[in-house]
């Protein structure tokens, strides 16, 4: 029924891209192209890549995994979630290209009324919405997503020149990416920033990427409590259960999880992190966390417990960019957030390399629009 094709690029960084895994300087990515010989001329497409060192699923097997993969759902004719959990980077590839297909079949029919072909292809029940993804005020160019402006580690000097270029930008919420310099320059950084702008003019994160030691993490968080921060991210490596728990119960600003959810695919599992540890928020990236059906599992787990969520890219094309920002628009919208206002995302990195592919996504201001 389905036919996909695999094709791969390396994409080069305009500038290296510093994280606590090291620079990247390059980003190489496997394209899912889906087809099916009952809908000529429709295609859908999906990105799979990994980050070294940090996906759970960056092996030296991967892309005969990949393959083997995409054999079987081309065998299937659907996604076999239970059997890719352990893949979330295949996983939200192949739901990009599927919901990326049935949003074409959509439209195809839409400007064909008279093809039965396309009539009476119909979204499957497995897909789980899927084919909806695109339907929402922020597909039809209506409304945008506020975003976050990223500062990328460095020295204190390019730091704060690149914070202050976001702020020129239009950015309310902005994050910070700490652990590359010595702790004290960063907190002057910081206290910088605070002298200068209110926590109503600025929202203020950041992400330590665990780089704090258990013995100096409360100290730390005490002292960066001292100027209003939204949150931080990550203040200890993860797989430390019981201090990280105890650094969320008598922490003075709240924490969010991101590197402790990465490999945690299996519902029994999120549920016994959420319960144990009990953090302020988590932090969701598709191609790290389950995909879009895993990271709605996290996101419906969370809510239950009181837990508050967003979602952030991970280095991606401009084809998984664009993936994550209408997931993103159809988890927290209207229908499923109710009136409350989503906080800032973090989709802003569609600019960071210097031969991405074609995009209709454009940021205005703190605002990602997609141009339909």
């Amino acid at each position: 029924m389905y036919k996909i094709e695999i094709s791969e690029r390396t994409l080069h960084f305009k500038v290296p891209a510093g994280t606590s895994r090291g620079v990247y300087t390059t980003r190489h990515s496997f394209f899912l192209t889906l087809s099916s010989d009952e809908v000529l001329g429709v295609k859908g497409v999906g990105e799979c890549a990994t980050l070294p060192d940090l996906s759970c699923d960056a092996k030296p097997e991967y892309e005969a995994t990949l393959r083997q993969v995409c054999q079987l759902v081309e065998q299937m004719g659907r996604i076999p979630y239970d059997m890719i959990r352990a893949y979330p980077s295949i996983t939200f590839g192949l739901e990009s290209a599927f919901a990326d297909f049935f949003h074409q079949v959509k439209v195809a029919a839409t400007a064909d009324p008279s093809s039965v072909a396309l009539q009476t292809f119909a979204v499957p029940a497995w897909a789980n919405g899927l084919g909806k993804l695109y339907d929402t005020p922020f597909a039809r160019g209506e409304a945008g997503i506020t975003i976050n402006g990223l500062v990328w580690m460095g020295s204190y000097d390019e730091m704060l020149g690149r914070l202050e270029e976001k702020l020129k930008e239009g950015f309310h919420c902005v994050k910070l990416k700490i652990g590359a310099i010595d702790f004290l320059k960063e907190l002057d950084l910081v206290k910088c920033i605070r002298e200068r702008y209110s926590k109503e003019e600025v929202q203020l994160r950041v992400d330590a990427n665990g780089g704090f030691s258990p013995e100096d993490a409360m100290s730390r968080l005490e002292t960066l409590a001292r100027y209003d921060i939204h949150s931080i991210e990550q203040p200890i490596k993860q797989h430390q259960w019981p201090k990280m728990a105890e650094l969320c119960r008598e922490t003075p600003l709240p924490i969010a999880l991101d590197e402790e959810l990465i490999g945690v695919n299996v519902r029994s599992m999120k549920q016994a992190l959420l319960d144990t540890i009990r953090p302020q928020y988590i932090v969701l990236k598709p191609s790290l966390h389950g995909g879009m059906y895993g990271c709605e599992e996290w996101i419906s787990l969370a809510r239950e417990r009181g837990i508050g969520s967003w979602i952030t890219s991970a280095l991606e094309s401009n084809v998984g960019l664009n993936a994550i920002a209408h997931f993103c628009a159809k988890v927290y919208g209207e229908e499923a957030y109710g009136a409350e206002a989503p906080m800032a995302q973090g989709l802003g990195t569609g600019k960071l390399f210097e031969d991405n592919l074609p995009s209709q996504l454009e940021i205005r201001g703190e605002k990602l629009f997609f141009l339909p």
